[in-house]
């Protein structure tokens, strides 16, 4: 899961152009969308969002309630990210087993 939580730290500092940004200065459980944190913005979810979906092929629905937790940290991210491939590979079993 490290590996995954670098990855998604360096998917958003290319995504969304954060120069003077490393991996090392995002925390995983730093939130992202606060003042104290990272303090994204919501333009910025949504850039994260499409590179997801473009990355790891996920599905995230606008309306989801759960979409502000998910994407409240890179822990969450990450979480999520890793829910959605093994739910992806056991499907991809399933029908492989049919």
């Amino acid at each position: 899961m490290e590996q995954l939580r670098l990855e998604i730290k360096h998917l958003i500092i290319n995504t969304l152009a954060l120069e003077d940004t490393t991996p090392d200065d995002i925390a995983d459980d730093m939130a992202l969308f606060d003042a104290t944190g990272l303090g994204l913005d919501s333009i910025d979810a949504l850039e994260i969002g499409v590179a997801l979906r473009k990355k790891y092929h996920l599905t995230i629905e606008a309306n989801n309630a759960d979409n502000r937790e998910h994407f409240y940290s890179i822990s969450n991210l990450a979480k999520l990210v890793d829910a959605q491939l093994k739910a992806a590979q056991l499907k991809d079993t399933q029908l492989n087993n049919q």
